[in-house]
């Protein structure tokens, strides 16, 4: 019997190691600068994308991969052996990534193929990803992965602060957020993602104040509970390895990974952006 496949979306972002060690198919997403049409992650990184940005006379766009994309992807799967399909994606309230690989699923009749909306994205979506190669690994079945990976999706949570609101207003994921708009500059707002959707949490004044409010938040939540934790972040890697330190001291981490956000994420959410990904880990 050949093993079960892992797929999963650019937006995940997780670190190659992990990509490598677990076998993990991703499915670029693109990020376009006007006529100009970049693979997500592959054909232009985050540096790049920061690095381009300010100069850009056109805002960049992003769309979905395409039900082909994924139809190569999985018959790629199917050639290496593979018996099953679990394919996990940015949440369909944010990307019509989800129905792209439904309408691929139909294509690939040689295995089951098991499409899950993570209702997440970035280290959210990639922990969800992780937990079920971590059960496929202890000899869990894929019913028993899948099971996983949806307790993980409905403990998750995931606080972030932007340095402006414009990119999620120009890129239409504005969200609850909706709300801030308008704010004073000195204000930041604290943001998370609910029901797959980006939400508005509270108005903190400084940067920093509201990342230490988010921290705060997260460990009166985990309550001395064991946690799994990622700090991810758009063109501000030193703030992040702050935060990560922080998140470190005042919360009960099994794992703790540091990730930039992929440059499509990047997009909408803008450079400066710092989010901190919480679940409890299952005992």
């Amino acid at each position: 019997m050949g093993s079960v496949a892992l797929v999963t979306d650019s937006t995940a972002y997780l670190p190659p190691d992990l990509i490598e060690r677990y076998r993990i198919t991703v499915v670029p997403l693109y990020v376009r600068f006007g006529d100009q049409v970049f693979r997500d992650g592959v054909e232009i990184t985050p540096e790049q994308f920061y690095a381009r940005l300010p100069s850009s006379p056109v805002f960049p766009a992003t769309s979905q991969p395409s039900a082909g994309d994924f139809v190569e992807a999985y018959r790629r799967c199917v050639e290496a052996g593979a018996s099953a399909i679990l394919s996990t994606h940015i949440s369909s309230k944010l990307s019509g990534t989800v129905a792209s690989a439904l309408l691929a699923q139909d294509q690939v009749p040689d295995v089951p193929i098991h499409v899950i909306d993570s209702l997440s994205t970035s280290m959210g979506l990639g922990y969800q990803v992780l937990e079920a190669a971590w059960a496929l690994e202890a000899g869990r079945t894929v019913e028993e992965a899948i099971r996983r990976v949806e307790q993980v999706r409905d403990r998750l949570r995931i606080l972030f602060v932007v340095d402006t609101l414009e990119f999620l207003h120009r890129g239409g994921r504005i969200g609850g957020a909706q709300a801030f708009l308008g704010s004073l500059l000195s204000l930041k707002p604290l943001l998370t993602l609910k029901d797959g959707r980006v939400d508005a949490v509270e108005r903190v004044r400084l940067k920093r104040r509201a990342l230490q409010r988010a921290i705060d938040l997260l460990v009166a939540e985990a309550a001395g509970r064991p946690v799994n934790a990622a700090v991810i972040h758009a063109a501000a890697p030193q703030e992040a390895e702050e935060v990560a330190a922080a998140v470190r001291a005042q919360l009960n981490c099994r794992q703790l990974i540091v990730s930039e956000l992929s440059p499509v994420i990047g997009t909408h959410t803008g450079p400066g952006t710092i989010g901190i990904v919480v679940y409890p880990v299952e005992p």
